[in-house]
């Protein structure tokens, strides 16, 4: 991270997350770097999370007309989605509870229900958990109703809705060892009665209560970095979300959380990411983390693989394969367990295991 245009990135992200700070360089940026930091938000999905940021710029630190006019037009773009998104929220969820079932929303607009601006907070879609044998209920009411959902791996399901993509997961977490299972199940049931809610259209939509959010939320963080990678739109949810709830979470349950999940090691190097490059105060987080703890390389893989390994310059002559859209597949995978066995070996180990044998499956059940 030692690129110019790169730290000037993270400042000006840092700025628009957290509403302050100054531009620290002396002269003013060219035409051409700033082309270059768009696409970098492009590649991370922070566009409207950089934008905020320009408040804080003087006249002569600010992108160039042209190019601030087209970032101000994709903001809008960011904005009217995003505006579509709570709408289809507020009435799937009032929809789902019609039904009989107890929906709640995950990841999305819950979490950009935290950040400063939400509406800036890109969304790529609506994820419900159902608890009981809800998820059963809502799939057989979307083949009522001719709603075609597609199953490619078994435990959840997806479907378009007023140009809105949106998932039903049959899991709450993305830990994929068989071992946490039980855990996972009876942190579940102990905190079904302590879940929050956020109004989005006049709705009240239910979230997982403050400690589950985060626990579900960076799990999937570490599922898509196991994979193929993922951008700097949910490192920022990690940090915003400690942030807002850092006076009202069970530090102590969280760690405990942590640690049964068997992802402790892990979580203190994202602790020591979120510090470093993305402004957490030290004081929002729940507990510290070790002192010299090296966090560098992580962030280097999720800088390189932007947003969700879409972007990664290292694989583009890579070959797709059965194992993913995501050229040379097999390699990147095998990558990602020799840097994460140390962090969360049983996650590395039952990882590409469980993938193959939900691929199979789903490849079965076609036939």
């Amino acid at each position: 991270m030692k690129d110019k245009l790169k730290e000037t990135f993270f400042e000006l992200l840092r700025m628009g997350l957290w509403g302050k700070g100054k531009l620290s360089v002396a002269e003013p940026l060219s035409d051409e770097d700033w082309a270059v930091l768009y696409q970098y938000a492009l590649n991370h999905t922070v566009e409207g999370i950089i934008f905020d940021s320009f408040s804080l710029l003087s006249e002569e630190q600010l992108p160039p007309r042209a190019l601030r006019m087209k970032w101000t037009v994709r903001v809008d773009q960011i904005e009217r989605y995003s505006m579509q998104m709570g709408r289809v929220t507020a009435e799937q969820f009032k929809g789902f509870v019609q039904l009989g079932t107890k929906p709640i929303l995950l990841k999305g607009q819950g979490v950009a229900s935290c950040y400063p601006n939400p509406l800036h907070r890109i969304s790529g879609d609506i994820d419900w958990y159902f608890e009981d044998d809800g998820y059963d209920k809502a799939r057989e009411y979307l083949r009522k109703r001719n709603i075609l959902a597609d199953s490619p791996l078994g435990h959840s399901l997806g479907y378009n809705w007023q140009g809105i993509h949106i998932e039903h997961h049959r899991r709450l977490f993305d830990i994929r060892s068989l071992f946490k299972v039980a855990y996972l199940k009876k942190l579940e049931d102990t905190y079904r009665d302590k879940k929050q809610s956020v109004l989005i259209e006049g709705q009240a939509v239910s979230l997982l209560a403050p400690e589950l959010q985060i626990l579900q939320v960076n799990i999937h963080i570490l599922k898509h970095l196991l994979s193929f990678g993922i951008g700097l739109r949910q490192i920022c949810d990690a940090a915003i979300l400690y942030h807002a709830y850092s006076k009202v979470i069970d530090s102590e349950q969280l760690r405990l959380m942590y640690k049964n999940a068997g992802i402790l090691k892990w979580v203190h190097v994202l602790h020591a990411v979120l510090v470093k490059y993305i402004g957490l105060p030290k004081e929002d987080l729940p507990f510290p983390y070790p002192d010299n703890l090296a966090s560098d390389w992580m962030m280097e893989e999720v800088w390189n693989s932007g947003n969700f390994g879409f972007y990664d310059e290292r694989y583009l002559d890579g070959k797709v394969s059965f194992v993913s859209v995501h050229p040379d597949g097999a390699r990147r995978l095998w990558i990602n367990v020799r840097l994460y066995f140390r962090y969360a070996p049983q996650e590395v180990i039952f990882f590409p295991i469980r993938r193959a044998f939900a691929r199979l499956t789903a490849l079965f059940s076609r036939r």
